[in-house]
């Protein structure tokens, strides 16, 4: 129902979804980019996609949650694949730059390793461990983002949380020379 109000842009429908989704989607935004202004923006940039898939029939099918996540995901890697000057900081660096990302595993890992670690995941490692450890989203939730199966987000997440395991844990781990290598 919500669906059909949003196609023929009902004002209340739309209030709704904005209400509902723009600060869940800012904040996912903010942890991937670290940056509030162009989280902002990005914040909008999804919105106005919505606003023309609507326009075009090309709405949500399943999960309205999802789709604006996959919009926003799909945003960043833009973002960041046209930018030229990375400003020497890498990705998962910004967001893992953020204080609330920092004080939620506060306790379990230094936040420098920690830092270098996430250097050593890849996107989707990086991507699961934002959805579920900072946006607090399901593994079913996640994997409806990622367009992956649940089996396939509890793997890319033990993966990602082993290969964070051995990075911070020690396991012969040298933390100037795996940042050394990082900056390569």
């Amino acid at each position: 129902m919500l669906r059909r109000q949003a196609e023929v842009f009902e004002p209340a429908a739309l209030t709704d979804i904005y209400d509902r989704y723009a600060g869940k989607i800012y904040s996912y935004i903010y942890h991937r980019t670290g940056n509030s202004a162009l989280s902002e923006d990005l914040t909008s940039d999804v919105f106005v996609r919505m606003l023309e898939a609507l326009r075009t029939d090309r709405g949500w099918n399943t999960s309205l949650q999802g789709w604006l996540y996959r919009i926003a995901h799909n945003l960043v890697v833009d973002h960041f694949r046209r930018s030229t000057k990375r400003d020497g900081v890498e990705l998962d660096e910004r967001w893992m730059a953020a204080e609330s990302f920092a004080s939620t595993f506060e306790g379990l890992f230094h936040s420098h390793q920690l830092k270098i670690g996430m250097r050593f995941l890849t996107d989707e490692q990086q991507q699961v461990v934002a959805l579920k450890f900072v946006e607090g989203l399901s593994n079913v939730e996640v994997a409806e983002i990622m367009g992956k199966t649940e089996g396939a987000i509890k793997a890319l997440q033990h993966r990602a949380l082993s290969a964070l395991r051995r990075v911070v844990g020690g396991e012969g781990f040298d933390p100037v020379e795996a940042e050394a290598e990082a900056e390569l």
